[in-house]
């Protein structure tokens, strides 16, 4: 047990938890992504500096869409060169989605070395996010990954509606751990399991976890995504470090939905993400502070308040 300092809770660890969480940060990718209005890309630049200053290690810059199904991210040609630095010194991993062979193409002429593409656990979803089904979506992807690996990129998988899909209701187990094997099976190197529209609660958490495993999908290849709908983000995050997790999406701020499925609220906050690992002792290499303040200056930029509990907290001892 460790004193708080001004501003942090006291450090409490707690038994069958990592000693270490790295935080996956997709404020300006994911959380930038719904905007109604585009974000100059100068600001984005800006905002990504500020997150590496913070301590955060990955940070998602961009997607590699066209700019007719997401225009607040048509600018990634201009955004990534800005940033690439950060990359190239070494200390920041700056991963990039790329939805086809044509995006794949563009990421890696401006030398992104981390890939990421999106599927979907659902028919559903599949449908109204790429306009395919969930197999034709895997078979696109299949060349992607393939191409990306002879270039010896990292990949991540990411597959969205994990949990429950707004159109299907709650997903069977099997449903998703077989789109998770196709993935693995193509040569992604980590999953990004997503709770799209928010409606996990921990027991589902630690059920898909264990269903993954079963099927020869090792824990230490996850990542879990949440979305704080009902108020489960962090709970659900909590018995993800308990199945052994050690990688956790969040957005700054708390950032973020997603334009193809309306009920999908905000991502879990990083800030909120980081005071309950601070408070059990778990290391980030976050600073909650500059966190903290770089949240305040983007929703300054964005001209709201931060919807992160931590950040208001934080925000309001100043």
């Amino acid at each position: 047990m460790t004193t708080p300092e001004l501003g942090l809770p006291m450090a409490v660890p707690a038994e069958g938890l990592p000693r270490k969480v790295r935080i996956h940060e997709v404020g300006a990718r994911d959380g930038l992504q719904n905007e109604k209005a585009t974000v100059p890309t100068e600001t984005k630049a800006e905002f990504i500096h500020r997150l590496a200053a913070a301590g955060l290690t990955t940070i998602e810059a961009t997607s590699f869409v066209h700019p007719k199904w997401v225009p607040q991210l048509a600018d990634a040609e201009h955004l990534f060169p800005l940033v690439r630095e950060l990359g190239a010194q070494g200390g920041t991993a700056l991963p990039v989605l790329v939805p086809n062979e044509r995006g794949l193409d563009r990421a890696l002429d401006l030398g992104a070395t981390r890939i990421a593409v999106f599927a979907s656990a659902t028919e559903s979803f599949a449908k109204a996010n790429l306009n395919r089904t969930v197999d034709e979506a895997l078979a696109m992807f299949e060349p992607v990954v393939a191409r990306a690996k002879a270039q010896d990129a990292h990949v991540r998988g990411y597959l969205s509606m994990c949990f429950g899909d707004p159109w299907e209701g709650p997903v069977p187990l099997p449903q998703v751990v077989r789109v998770c094997r196709a993935l693995r099976d193509m040569g992604c190197d980590e999953l990004s399991l997503g709770d799209t529209i928010g409606v996990a609660t921990p027991g589902h958490v630690t059920a898909l976890l264990t269903a993954l495993n079963e099927e020869n999908i090792p824990t230490p290849s996850l990542g879990v995504h949440f979305h704080d709908t009902y108020g489960q983000a962090l709970s659900n995050t909590l018995a993800a470090l308990q199945h052994g997790v050690t990688t956790v999406d969040a957005s700054a701020g708390g950032l973020g939905g997603c334009p193809y499925a309306k009920s999908a609220t905000g991502n879990l906050a990083t800030e909120d993400l980081v005071w309950m690992l601070t408070g059990l002792g778990i290391d980030t290499g976050v600073d909650l502070g500059l966190l903290t303040a770089t949240s305040v200056w983007m929703a300054g930029q964005l001209g709201r308040p931060s919807p992160s509990r931590t950040v208001r907290a934080l925000s309001h001892k100043e």
